[in-house]
């Protein structure tokens, strides 16, 4: 999966979840002050997002996440090591 990808999928989710324009979802918006994602919304997200990985997800992992860039590279780093183990 490319970082386009898990963008578009983030995107969806923010989208359709929580509302949230498209034209307002870009690499760089920051999920608090720009999307108004508080912390549960951000944990709400996170479940939405687990589908994607073939492992559990643990929310230190996001701890550092600050922009929809942040997620898709967390998420990318997530899928890699769990493709990688499996492969």
């Amino acid at each position: 999966m490319t970082h386009d990808d898990i963008f578009a999928r983030v995107s969806a989710v923010l989208q359709d979840s929580f509302e949230i324009e498209a034209e307002r979802i870009r690499p760089e918006a920051r999920l608090y002050e720009d999307l108004d994602i508080d912390s549960i919304d951000a944990v709400d997200l996170l479940v939405k997002l687990k589908p994607m990985l073939d492992k559990p997800l643990k929310p230190e992992q996001f701890k550092s996440v600050r922009t929809v860039q942040d997620v898709v590279q967390a998420l990318a780093l997530l899928i890699d090591s769990g493709s990688a183990a499996t492969a």
